[in-house]
């Protein structure tokens, strides 16, 4: 009998991801391919589907009430970025493509990550273009507990750039 592999979860399970709080999420593409441009002198050189990764990203202020967007960079292979969870209500706006039963039973940060990922992947395929993008299953989210961390994780994210050569997410 076959039996299928569980995956260990990925959030905290005692944690009300609708809760304002500020969140570290580092979000990477399926087999860490580098489909979001390159790394030159130290600075990210977005190509056409980088572009499309941090106009999505911008555009969620758009999408979700209640959000903040804080630091974020787009990478050759991955999106590191803040999300902070302000608590003013969760109700989907502008079209967005979550209703509000949607919101209710989903928790607030694991549904934006989902609608991100979800809408870079329909305007990359939208292209035509003959390749296979796609994201790796899930994402890393780190919640954010004090000041110190905040800037710590704020200066990692503008300087991910800079650390490429040594970025364990570089695997090429």
């Amino acid at each position: 009998m076959h039996t299928k592999r569980r995956r260990k979860p990925n959030r905290w399970a005692e944690f009300d991801y609708n809760s304002p709080a500020f969140y570290f999420v580092t979000i990477c593409t399926a087999r860490r391919q580098l489909f979001f441009g390159k790394i030159e002198n130290e600075k990210m050189i977005l190509n056409k589907f980088g572009q499309i990764a941090q106009d999505c990203w911008l555009d969620a202020l758009n999408h979700f009430r209640g959000i903040e967007l804080g630091e974020f960079i787009v990478m050759p292979n991955h999106v590191h970025c803040i999300v902070v969870i302000t608590g003013d209500g969760g109700v989907a706006r502008n079209g967005h493509a979550h209703s509000l039963r949607d919101m209710r039973s989903h928790q607030k940060l694991p549904t934006i990550i989902g609608s991100y990922k979800s809408a870079v992947t329909k305007k990359i395929n939208k292209l035509g273009i003959n390749i296979t993008f796609g994201w790796q299953k899930s994402y890393y989210d780190h919640i954010i507990r004090n000041e110190k961390s905040y800037y710590n994780i704020q200066q990692y994210i503008m300087n991910n750039p800079a650390n490429w050569v040594r970025d364990r997410n570089n695997i090429f």
